[in-house]
């Protein structure tokens, strides 16, 4: 349905190129770009997903999504936007698991009456969260309570944490996809619309490559125009990085995983939210502090604002409530999407809003 969306795509490289100064409709122009791109990674996902499981297909998803993350946070670093790096990040995590399972669960809720998945799975995942916020929690509490030698012991602490992190990621992939994998898997549903064929591993592998590829550089385009966008209209970087940059490098989970709970299948739908928030907390902080070894004009830290740790705690805490037993419907998405309008209100009035 999106489709007729892609001539944005060569519109938006043209216009980076032929009229780079205005900002504002790169902006718009790499915006609807990245829907159907989205939309087509999405599809794909599904696809590989009916062949290798819903595990391995949200695994998938989480990790082209992200990859659209990591371009945006490399492309800031380079900039020395550290704050948008931060704010991303932390955007990025509970963006995906407010926003998008919240609206997983409202659409899939009103074509469905209740949808079941896989508690263990998704507990496992919330624990995993739950652990990423105690990390994010720790250089901040560093940061504030040492008088002196901040910034380096903050950069030492962040990079031990920072390897802490990807060695827990490492080992969960091995215990969901190899040791423990069938405390992770789910009944087969049926994907498919009537009368469409399955695509083969090749070509869904062929069109998530080529959809991945053209998100990054749309998304190249989109972090150079929005920063300029977004302060014209107002808005500072906290509020920029934390929802405008992570509602767009989350499109492609958006798709995806509305998509698979309409389609009544909710673990690759959580697979996808919960496991994208996972990596992002789990896998992309850790490697852009470390990408800002090389790429940056200084070392970034782990050390968050407190109003990031902050939401993040508090959505993460949600997150284990609606994931705890099992099930969800609409009213279980409506409860994870106020959430995130009330944090969003309240980074539009106190943490960015206007700019003076």
């Amino acid at each position: 349905m999106l489709n007729w969306l892609l001539v944005f795509v060569p519109l938006s490289i043209a216009l980076e190129y032929l009229a780079p100064a205005h900002y504002l409709l790169v902006f718009i122009s790499a915006a609807l770009a990245i829907l159907p791109l989205a939309g087509w990674l999405g599809r794909a996902t599904e696809q590989l997903a009916a062949h290798l499981g819903e595990s391995v297909g949200g695994l998938l998803n989480a990790t082209f999504g992200n990859a659209t993350e990591l371009i945006i946070g490399i492309a800031a670093l380079q900039a020395g936007l550290y704050d948008v790096v931060k704010a991303s990040i932390a955007g990025s995590i509970i963006g995906n698991i407010l926003l998008v399972m919240g609206c997983a669960m409202l659409m899939g809720g009103l074509k469905h009456h209740e949808q079941h998945f896989n508690e263990i799975g998704a507990r496992s995942q919330s624990t995993l969260l739950t652990l990423a916020a105690i990390a994010l929690v720790l250089p901040a509490a560093y940061k504030a309570s040492t008088v002196t030698k901040v910034e380096s012991g903050s950069h030492y602490l962040s990079l031990s944490i920072a390897v802490v992190l990807l060695v827990v990621y490492a080992l969960f992939l091995f215990y969901s996809l190899v040791t423990h994998k069938q405390q992770f898997s789910s009944e087969e549903v049926e994907s498919h619309e009537e009368g469409a064929a399955p695509w083969s591993v090749g070509k869904a592998l062929l069109v998530l490559g080529v959809s991945t590829v053209l998100v990054a550089w749309v998304s190249e385009i989109l972090i150079g125009a929005i920063e300029p966008s977004t302060h014209a209209l107002g808005l500072n970087n906290i509020f920029v990085g934390v929802f405008v940059v992570a509602i767009l490098g989350n499109a492609a989970e958006h798709a995806s995983a509305i998509s698979a709970a309409m389609k009544n299948r909710m673990d690759l739908s959580l697979s996808i939210a919960i496991g994208s928030s996972v990596q992002v907390a789990l896998f992309v902080a850790p490697t852009l502090l470390l990408a800002s070894l090389l790429v940056g004009p200084a070392a970034m830290d782990l050390a968050f604002p407190p109003g990031l740790v902050l939401s993040v705690l508090l959505a993460v805490l949600i997150t284990g409530e609606v994931a705890d037993d099992g099930r969800s419907d609409w009213f279980k998405g409506v409860q994870l999407l106020a959430v995130y309008l009330a944090l969003g209100l309240a980074y539009l009035f106190f943490a960015g809003g206007p700019a003076a």
